[in-house]
């Protein structure tokens, strides 16, 4: 928490990075002034209620909203404001709308700036009662569209309450008329405060406020200050704090009694302060579930308490001599400190009489600081630091000792939070004497640390907040020579929670304390290198803390192993066997963090051991031995690997038997060994029943482990595996892979993968091969992309692990294998599997990518003339299609690749096709600089390779499924640079011939292939719509257009794709400007489709075939284009297929294309006969048309 003057109570946190840092002196003036002049110029024209007065006030709530944190900014401009929107209210011929309108506005000013600054701007002169209270009058409470208005007229009806004249001068003659008596302005003013103390809404604060400026005017408090506290006592009484009504009341009413005893004076008030109390103690408050209720009769106790003592400042309190930093800091720089001995002086008053009410309301604030909430918590702390401020010496001494009898660990986390407040409260009001501090300092350092377990979770984070307040607190009350004594162990306590505590708030505030001590009191142990380290922002990054910050959990395991490596024979004969000790805790989190502290602390001792050429058992004994090993067989008998909880332990034991094999723990040849074996193979077996969350982490744990494992204690020589269990582990995971179940074909996968060398030796290419065949994409296993994704991991870390060596397909990667693992490699990067999760094939080719990299890379370090020109060629293809497809993050990997390929020189990757052109379009100097993850600097990049032949068509391909995606900025993008480089070809009939032929066999290629064919047409669509086939325009039936026109035919023949229709419909619209047979057949292709199936086929065909002759006014003749152009709009396209196909047919007329005919019905064909029995031209037109059976063709016109 940042210390400001009302803590937070802390609470559960996300324990990701806060980056959301408080602006609060990003202002430096209101600099909307103008704006906002303008919005309340034009409120007389936008008040009717409409949509333009709800845009001006959510403009005006937004203008405002910016001011939250600095509202001072708002000062200087409040007065023209408030000005402006009163001149409305005052008008007479203001309509009520706008008026109300009017104090909207007003109520947001006074949210932000707060009523007591904004009050005082109020108009508040005797001619204005009348008016107010008439206004106020005149409303209706009922009425929850103006609640707004309500509240700002008691506001200002307040202020005008403050006038120095008797109210009975402006009643006149109340005698208006013989028999009737008017009510005076005094009794108004009381009867609607008291009406509106028991309202919902806000209206009810602003009444509390009304009523205590009213009933403490002189004038008014000698007739009426009895009756409204004998009204007011009435009704806490009688409302029952069951009911919503009742509630309402007794909360208008404490909010009322509380601000009288505030502003009253203590002579008025005292008289009625021992009736209240008693009537206050029947109401039960602090019984109550209203957490306002609560906070209000702690609020109330206390100013009751403050009337039974006379106001004055204790001459005893304690007194800091200097409170400027800056004169601090410049004190210690010159070596000396201000010594202003504290001087105690006698108690006037320590023979005055306390008066009775005093104790019970010291004890109900007492009872209020262990309250279930933290603001009733908070208003009882300030309540005992202004009530021990008017006590004695001895009296308040007796307080204190009653505050620190919370911090009994019989009391709960609210009885400490609202303990720490307390004490934080009378420290900065100096009301702790220094002969205090030996109790107070033992309690706040256990603060510190409280933690509370309970049931799954642990309470303590708002104990540990304000613990940390109360170091701030001290910091600024106290001089430097009287926390001397407690220094190094405030330091070190602060310390710690500022980098050790797993609540970011508690962290914080420990390092804003930690900060305030080194500024104000000068005296804590490298207090400036310690903040520059961990300072406010950087204690927000929880892995920073735990593992950067100290030279010092998952991560808190990761500290013990860096301090064991400060203090080994502390960590081996203290912390050790402590951990062990836990290890079989009932508590699942203390047993998950023991064992991962135990894995951790005995790799450090090893890594420390090592460094001197001595074994790990120097620093661990046979019993420390002992206990590692007896941790799985425990945990297993205990069947704790059962259950959600068994997740927690199998990654922990998983990091245990990585950490201990690492580690060199003599345990080769123990039946230890085989009972961890059980354990990785179980967990991989079963990666299925685990939770997605967990399920990542724990294969990778057991994976690692497994490897480990295997390095350590399977090698029977130096690089020779034991025969019997190399063929156990062989044999038993390659059977696994074929698995039904997903994630054990992952699990093994990636286990085949971590095996060292010396257990592939000799069984490599069967290994190989049964990995391959995870990596194909056979019918049954079309969606396990993850185990395809985890086999080609598990196939390249292999070929690192064994390398390159000649002649030996079954040790190493050699020209007799390695022909296969490229296939198997290549393969992969055609997997475009899609399921409810989306593109999990990209999955797949990302791990593609990244295993031909690798490969490639090891045997151009090694062997470069096993890469052959046409694997080179293929992967390179491939990493150019993948850099312009739509996938950001894929994209962006894959010219990763792709570069690093290009720019390796150690030595150079052997036939990279046009290696010069491609290092001058990607010169190694840019490839830092180029965001490939944006689409507005990859796509203008990428595109320069259709230039270059061997790239053109594979990256025409990535083009067209880019130019089709859905993401608007990568369609923008990807559009843009492809008609920048067809815009570069246009005066090149060679080079525009060139690229339309790959067009039409990306097309042919992909025909019927949904990823390819719609975005294909989609890019068609684009290109001819923009004229980028216009020299192809004056050549009659171009070969372009004729093979395109079949290609679209085939395509959409039979399709029930709307999308794919859409689109089918414009590239045919777009033929349409290719004269001959071309054109024709575009539109006799459009008149079919006019006649679909669907209705929205059918109007969208008419629709674009409007727009298209339009366009290209040369289609139709000018004699027939009216009628042409008149059936199209005119016709009901979405009606019944009977009415709809004569129109299309008169259309087929006037186009000059053959009405579709039906060949009368063959003998052996029954009326409802499948449309397939037809022979000839016909069956294509009817199917085009969407009729599959006979039954729906009437003859001879379709």
């Amino acid at each position: 928490m940042a210390l400001s003057d009302e803590p937070a109570a802390g609470g559960p946190e996300e324990e990701a990075e806060d980056e959301t840092l408080a602006f609060g002196a990003a202002l430096e003036a209101f600099g909307e002034s103008a704006e906002t002049r303008a919005l309340l110029g034009r409120l007389r024209e936008v008040h009717d209620g409409g949509a333009e007065s709800e845009v001006a006030l959510e403009r005006f709530h937004v203008i405002m909203d910016k001011y939250q944190e600095q509202p001072h900014l708002l000062d200087p401009h409040l007065e023209w404001m408030m000005n402006l929107l009163l001149d409305i209210v005052q008008d007479q011929t203001s309509p009520a709308s706008l008026v109300h309108l009017a104090f909207k506005f007003l109520y947001i000013i006074t949210k932000v700036r707060g009523y007591k600054t904004f009050l005082r701007l109020f108009p508040h002169e005797v001619a204005d009662v009348e008016p107010v209270l008439d206004l106020v009058t005149n409303q209706n409470p009922k009425d929850h569209e103006t609640w707004e208005t309500r509240y700002m007229l008691l506001l200002w009806l307040s202020v005008t309450c403050l006038i120095p004249f008797d109210f009975s001068r402006l009643d006149g003659n109340l005698l208006t008329q013989p028999g009737q008596t008017r009510m005076s302005i005094m009794d108004r003013i009381l009867q609607i405060a008291e009406s509106y103390l028991i309202v919902s809404d806000k209206a009810r604060d602003a009444a509390a406020v009304l009523v205590s400026r009213f009933i403490t005017r002189p004038d008014v408090k000698q007739s009426k200050m009895a009756e409204f506290l004998d009204w007011s006592l009435c009704n806490l009484a009688r409302s029952s704090l069951q009911t919503m009504q009742g509630v309402l009341t007794v909360d208008g009413t404490l909010q009322a009694l509380a601000q009288i005893f505030k502003h009253g004076k203590r002579e008025d008030c005292l008289p009625y302060a021992t009736t209240v109390l008693k009537c206050l103690d029947g109401c039960r408050l602090p019984e109550s579930n209203q957490i306002l209720l609560r906070k209000l009769g702690v609020k109330l106790v206390q100013r009751l308490g403050l009337t039974f003592l006379k106001p004055k400042v204790a001459a005893w309190r304690y007194q800091r001599g200097c409170r400027s930093l800056a004169a601090n800091l410049q004190l210690l720089t010159q070596g000396q400190s201000e010594q202003k001995p504290l001087i105690l002086t006698e108690d006037d008053d320590e023979d005055d009489d306390i008066p009775d009410g005093v104790e019970r309301v010291i004890e109900q604030l007492l009872v209020g600081l262990k309250d279930k909430d933290t603001v009733v918590r908070w208003s009882a702390a300030k309540g005992i630091g202004r009530m021990a401020g008017r006590l004695p010496r001895a009296l308040a001494d007796d307080v204190v000792g009653s505050v620190l009898d919370c911090f009994s660990f019989q009391e709960t986390d609210k009885a400490w939070h609202g303990g720490c407040l307390a004490l934080a409260e009378l420290g900065r009001r100096g009301l702790l004497l220094p002969s205090r501090l030996v109790d107070v300092v033992a309690v706040i350092l256990k603060a510190l640390t409280y933690d509370e377990k309970r049931g799954s979770c642990s309470v303590g984070t708002n104990v540990r907040d304000a613990a940390c307040y109360v170091c701030w607190a001290f910091a600024r009350a106290y001089e430097p020579q009287e926390l001397k004594p407690f220094v190094t162990a405030i330091s070190s306590a602060l310390v710690i929670a500022t980098v050790f505590d797993r609540d970011i708030n508690c962290r914080r505030a420990a390092s804003a304390a930690f900060q305030e001590n080194v500024g104000r009191q000068g005296t804590f142990p490298h207090g400036i290198d310690i903040l520059t380290t961990a300072d406010y922002f950087a204690v927000g990054n929880r892995s920073n803390c735990f593992l950067v910050i100290r030279v010092i959990r998952e991560l808190a395991a990761k500290a013990l192993h860096n301090l064991a490596q400060q203090a080994p024979e502390f960590s081996a004969t203290q912390v050790f066997p402590r951990l062990l000790s836990m290890t079989l805790s009932p508590d699942l989190h203390t047993r998950h963090g023991s064992i991962l502290a135990c894995a951790e602390v005995a790799y450090a001792l090893y890594k420390l051991a090592a460094q001197e050429n001595r074994p790990v058992t120097d620093h661990l004994d046979e019993q420390a031995l002992q206990g590692l090993k007896q941790i799985h067989q425990q945990l297993y008998d205990r069947q704790l690997y059962r259950g959600l909880g068994g997740q927690l332990m199998r990654q922990a034991v998983c990091v245990l038997i990585e950490k201990l094999s690492l580690s060199k723990m003599p345990f080769k040849g123990d039946t230890i060994i085989d009972g961890w074996q059980w354990l990785i193979n179980d967990t991989l077996r079963h990666l299925h029943l685990i939770s997605s969350d967990s399920r990542q982490q724990i294969k990778d744990a057991a994976v690692s482990a497994l490897a480990a494992l295997c390095s350590e204690y399977y090698m029977k020589e130096p690089g020779e595996a034991d025969p019997a269990i190399q063929e156990e582990l062989i044999t038993q995971y390659l059977a696994e892979l074929r698995n039904p179940e997903e994630m054990t074909r992952c699990g093994f996968s990636l286990a085949l993968g971590a095996l060292p060398g010396f257990l592939l030796k000799g069984r490599l290419q069967q290994v190989l091969t049964g990995l391959r065949a995870v990596t194909h994409t056979s019918p049954e296993a079309v969606n396990f992309a993850e185990s395809r994704r985890d086999g080609l991991k598990a196939i390249a870390r292999i070929c690192q692990t064994v390398g390159v060596k000649a002649g030996a397909p079954d040790e190493a990667v050699c020209r007799e294998n390695v022909s296969q693992i490229y296939c198997a490699l290549l393969g992969c990067m055609d997997d475009y599997t899609t399921d409810s999760r989306g593109d999990v094939g990209a999955w797949v080719r990302k791990a593609a990518m990244t295993s031909l990299m690798e490969l490639t890379l090891l045997l151009a370090r090694s062997q470069p003339e096993l890469i052959e020109a046409h694997i080179c060629e293929r992967i390179m293809c491939c990493m150019a299609q993948q850099a312009s497809e739509k996938i950001d993050c894929f994209r962006a990997h894959a010219a990763s690749v792709f570069l690093t390929l290009l720019h390796f020189d150690s030595p150079p990757i052997p036939h990279v096709p046009h290696r010069g052109e491609l290092e001058k379009l990607f010169p190694r100097s840019d490839v830092a600089s180029v965001n490939w993850n944006a689409p507005s600097q990859a796509f203008p990049r990428i595109t320069q390779l259709l230039g270059l032949p061997t790239y053109r068509y594979h990256v025409l391909l990535g083009l067209v499924v880019s130019l089709g995606g859905l993401t608007e900025s990568t369609i923008r993008h990807s559009t843009q640079s492809l008609f920048e480089y067809m815009k570069g070809i246009q005066s090149d009939p060679q080079a525009l011939g060139i690229f339309s032929g790959t067009l039409l066999q990306i097309f042919e290629d992909n025909l019927l292939n949904e990823r390819v064919s719609v975005p294909l047409l989609k890019t068609l669509d684009h290109v001819l719509t923009h004229g980028c086939f216009d020299i192809f325009t004056t050549e009659e039936d171009h070969p372009f257009a004729v093979k395109l026109l079949a290609l679209c035919k085939k395509e959409i023949k039979n399709s029930k794709d709307v999308q794919k229709l859409l689109s089918g419909i414009a590239v045919f619209c777009g033929m349409v400007q290719f004269p001959g047979d071309v054109r024709k057949k575009a539109l006799l292709q459009l008149c079919l489709l006019l006649c679909h199936r669907f209705p929205l086929i059918r109007k969208t065909t008419a629709s674009q075939v409007y727009e298209t002759l339009l366009t290209y006014g040369d289609i139709v003749g000018a004699d027939v284009l009216d009628e042409v152009v008149t059936v199209l709009s005119d016709t009901a396209w979405g009606a019944e297929l009977a009415v709809v196909r004569q129109q299309r047919n008169r259309l087929c007329d006037l186009l000059g294309v053959p009405r579709p005919q039906l060949v009368p019905q063959p003998a052996e064909a029954s009326p409802g006969a499948h449309i397939s029995s037809l022979p000839g031209e016909d069956v294509l037109f009817l199917r085009e048309a969407g009729v599959e059976s006979l039954s729906t063709v009437v003859p001879p016109a379709v």
